[in-house]
């Protein structure tokens, strides 16, 4: 459950009657837009001289070839057109910046596709894992992940790896609106401001536990959905995860047996792992962006900075800074996401791949009454290494999304020096 979004626009900056009575600041008077001659200064046709600039208040398009006597307006200094062979420069420079903001988009596109598809084989047995009490293997390498992956594309099929991650974006989905909801009609703010006090942080993640409660469902549902065999599986439309939710909520739809665990048994777990995953990743972004910029701005001062290095330190930080954020946070709270994950699944008839040998199914029969007879239950017949399993599919899953990170960087710096 991890999101971002952007938060006014001032328009054109008009505030209305004062405007009106002082004129802008005192520097004109003030005028009534109810004569048609008065429009005439306001109002004037698009620019259509080559080199104009925008025209302002008293300001009228002079005729070809004369220049104009109107005060030039204080204003950010823009680089005339031209026609002839000065234009080469203002050509390359659109091109080098259009090719700037598509590579831009590109990195963040290729980031999130390795974030939610090509890492999804990754999740799917990394959870699969988790919920599988009967395991001897732990696959807490990426050797032996790569082995067990290798065997269920072979014995299921590629499908296999890549189960559930319909649901996944639903879930993303439902925490996103959720969040909007709530925000909107609630005093709870979205985002922390620079001068933020300890009530602002405690609405904020209010807000967010508030988000995770409404999420839970959902993400239950979708949880099934990755690691339920495909051997067994129905083929259950792209809102299956949606319907699960909501008859967990009411209480109907696919018949659960006695062990299940209540909602509100899980809203203590599920809300405790959401909020300490935000807190981690948010203070970790934050250090390592600030390391970053100081390390790039003392770069800039010591030696002059070409112009391909400067584009990338406008894009390659923040991703760093979300790579580095998303990984610590995700070992640090491994052992309570596998806490997290057996309570969740529990009592839901949900039947799982064998990870031991990449072949047969095992239903999942744990009987834990609550987060704290999982975690003495886990470390008593499981050890203290019973809490990571599966953790080989997260080095696998961080090594190539730090891969295709770089791969988009070189890439990047070609078309940067190539444009240049």
């Amino acid at each position: 459950m991890h999101p971002r979004r952007p938060d006014g626009f001032d328009g054109l900056g008009y505030r209305g009657g004062a405007r009106d009575e002082q004129g802008f600041g005192g520097a004109f008077p003030a005028r009534s837009f109810s004569s048609g001659s008065d429009l005439g200064h306001w109002v004037t046709t698009p620019p259509d001289i080559p080199g104009s600039r925008n025209l302002h208040w008293g300001e009228k398009s002079p005729p070809y070839g004369v220049p104009s006597t109107s005060t030039p307006y204080e204003g950010p200094a823009e680089e005339p057109f031209s026609s002839g062979g000065g234009g080469g420069g203002s050509v390359q420079g659109q091109s080098s910046e259009q090719l700037n903001r598509f590579a831009g988009f590109g990195i963040g596109l290729a980031s999130l596709f390795t974030e939610n598809v090509l890492a999804h084989p990754c999740i799917v047995l990394r959870r699969q894992c988790q919920v599988n009490y009967h395991a001897r293997h732990y696959h807490l390498t990426p050797f032996t992940v790569i082995n067990i992956m290798y065997s269920f594309n072979k014995t299921q099929g590629p499908r296999a790896l890549w189960k559930g991650m319909g649901s996944t974006f639903i879930v993303q989905g439902v925490t996103l609106g959720a969040e909007g909801i709530i925000s909107e009609f609630t005093p709870l703010p979205r985002e922390i401001l620079h001068k933020w006090n300890p009530k602002q942080i405690g609405e904020h993640l209010l807000l967010k536990s508030l988000t995770y409660i409404v999420a839970m469902p959902f993400y239950s549902a979708s949880l099934i959905e990755t690691v339920q065999s495909e051997i067994i599986r129905d083929n259950a439309g792209i809102l299956e995860c949606v319907k699960e939710g909501i008859g967990r909520v009411i209480g109907m739809g696919v018949p659960h047996s006695k062990r299940l665990l209540p909602l509100l048994s899980l809203i203590f777990p599920t809300v405790l792992h959401g909020v300490l995953h935000y807190i981690i990743s948010s203070v970790i972004q934050k250090f390592v962006l600030l390391i970053l910029k100081r390390k790039t701005y003392n770069s800039h001062l010591g030696e002059s900075t070409s112009p391909v290095q400067s584009m990338l330190d406008a894009y390659f930080p923040e991703l760093i800074a979300n790579f580095a954020a998303s990984l610590c946070s995700d070992v640090i709270l491994y052992p309570l996401e596998t806490v997290l994950h057996r309570l969740h699944i529990q009592g839901t008839r949900t039947i799982i791949d064998n990870t031991d040998l990449g072949y047969e199914v095992l239903p999942i029969n744990t009987q834990y009454e609550g987060m704290r007879d999982c975690i003495n239950t886990i470390r008593q017949e499981e050890g203290v290494l019973g809490f990571y399993k599966g953790f080989g599919a997260v080095i696998i899953q961080y090594t190539l999304h730090a891969a295709v990170l770089q791969i988009t960087k070189i890439i990047y710096s070609t078309l940067l020096q190539n444009s240049v």
